[in-house]
């Protein structure tokens, strides 16, 4: 996939596209719905799959207090779209002045003056220009204006509940994974969600009990509440189930909160490597213990149950959902599952 930073760089790199735009935060089973029929489109037309996606959060600049922390790192992001089949992804600045343009001038000098699109798909609810007052339907018009045609792509539907079916959304998964529903976020996203950062020294107290761990320090992302789950680690080629502990130790006293990742059948030097932590279900909350040898009996506990949610995921092929690439698109349809996240 093709990365181009600016809006300034795409006027003569593109000779027409099939176009998708937003902020993509997460990449989720709706923007892979989006990515698949994109896909479609530009694998008849022959112009490239385009993705228009901003950075910062456009929110960031034009009402910083009500900006989400985001789901996914920019690079992350652009791995996902590359990973779902896009071939060209501009990066926006968002800016004030790109921000404040009216809907229509949006669509005369940005979709249309810079990427002259065959095709733009979209959701239903999909809003651009100033204060997101351009619709779908005033996209169809301006296409009808300016010679491309409008895909409007209807979204993707989840069960988080017995009984309550919602629209997918980045909003939607941000609420999940607040409350500790990591496997529901999970079927939200099609893939675990995950924390990648940097192995930093730690306070090496899980060494001293007998369970060395990797402490990650990451960007600024949506990090899960405090409390322990069962995942995943992946370090350059090691892949290895994790216990994932985030908190301040507070059997030891009120630290810093730190993001922790025990190894399974893993000990040695992960210093300043980049570390990639897969959340696949919340075991309990972060609790004060009587002693240190409470703590340990405890960890136990918790590795066993970690190991056994790994053995099952081997067993019955249970890994990340959904697939990836353009020749495996998704269809619009309904979502549902149990779990027993808190």
């Amino acid at each position: 996939m093709e990365v181009i930073r600016g809006l300034d760089s795409v006027k003569l790199k593109l000779p027409g596209s099939v176009l998708t735009v937003g902020n993509f935060d997460g990449v989720h089973r709706g923007h892979q719905q989006l990515l698949a029929q994109g896909g479609l489109l530009a694998a008849d037309t022959g112009h490239p799959l385009t993705v228009l996606t901003f950075e910062p959060h456009p929110l960031s600049v034009v009402a910083p207090r009500k900006a989400p922390a985001c789901l996914t790192s920019l690079e992350d992001k652009l791995a996902q779209l590359a990973a779902r089949g896009a071939d060209v992804t501009v990066v926006a600045q968002s800016t004030p002045e790109l921000l404040s343009l009216e809907a229509e001038a949006f669509a005369r000098d940005i979709i249309v003056g810079l990427f002259r699109p065959t095709h733009v798909v979209e959701g239903p609810s999909f809003g651009f220009g100033r204060g997101r007052r351009g619709t779908v339907d005033l996209l169809r018009r301006l296409g009808a204006e300016h010679g491309f045609e409008v895909c409007a792509v209807g979204p993707v539907q989840l069960q988080v509940e017995p009984g309550q079916t919602v629209l997918v959304s980045s909003s939607l998964i941000r609420d999940l994974i607040a409350r500790g529903k990591i496997h529901r976020a999970a079927l939200c996203l099609g893939r675990p969600y995950q924390l990648v950062g940097q192995v930093v020294p730690g306070h090496d107290r899980g060494k001293s009990l007998g369970y060395p761990t990797a402490n990650i320090r990451v960007g600024d992302v949506l990090i899960p509440p405090d409390g322990v789950y069962s995942g995943r680690a992946q370090v350059g080629d090691l892949v290895a189930p994790a216990a994932i502990s985030i908190g301040t130790a507070p059997t030891f006293g009120q630290g810093p909160r730190q993001i922790e990742a025990h190894l399974l059948g893993f000990s040695g030097d992960l210093y300043g490597r980049t570390a990639r932590l897969d959340f696949l279900r919340w075991l309990r909350r972060q609790e004060v213990f009587p002693s240190t040898g409470a703590l340990v009996e405890q960890m136990k506990r918790d590795i066993a149950t970690v190991r056994a949610h790994a053995h099952d995921a081997e067993v019955t092929g249970n890994g990340d959902e959904g697939t990836q690439g353009r020749g495996n698109r998704g269809k619009r349809g309904t979502v549902s599952a149990s779990d027993r996240d808190a």
